[in-house]
């Protein structure tokens, strides 16, 4: 299974030739945490950054695509996809497993690049490579 973390679009907007049956759809941090709690870990995982309207709010309001902010510099009270690749690393350690497979395909280029180096720096130092 795999599994595409994003509060508004559709599968198809990212993957337009996925195949649906092969994926579910988790729309924040704890739909996300809880589908892996559940089920364990899926083949491949895609993440958002930007998960509900402060995380949006905040992105335009500090410039958008012209000049994007850092989300690590804001107090968000909603988790965003780079808490939930972080919840998906300690998950991981914890119970010896790789990572899955993942992409990020957020339109926040900061919070995509801060979730991609977390992801990566996990991979190359605590062995969670596939």
């Amino acid at each position: 299974m795999k599994l595409f973390l994003d509060d508004t679009r559709s599968l198809d907007m990212i993957y337009p030739n996925a195949n649906p049956q092969e994926w579910v759809i988790v729309r924040d941090y704890y739909q996300f945490v809880n589908y892996i709690r559940k089920y364990g870990l899926p083949d491949y995982i895609s993440f958002d950054h930007d998960l509900g309207l402060e995380h949006v709010k905040y992105y335009f309001d500090n410039g958008g695509h012209a000049s994007p902010p850092d989300p690590l510099n804001a107090d968000f009270k909603e988790k965003s996809g780079y808490d939930a690749a972080k919840w998906l690393v300690n998950y991981c350690v914890e119970n010896k497993e790789p990572l899955p497979i993942w992409h990020v395909h957020s339109h926040n280029p900061i919070g995509a690049a801060n979730i991609r180096n977390y992801l990566k720096n996990a991979e190359k130092h605590l062995g969670l490579g596939i």
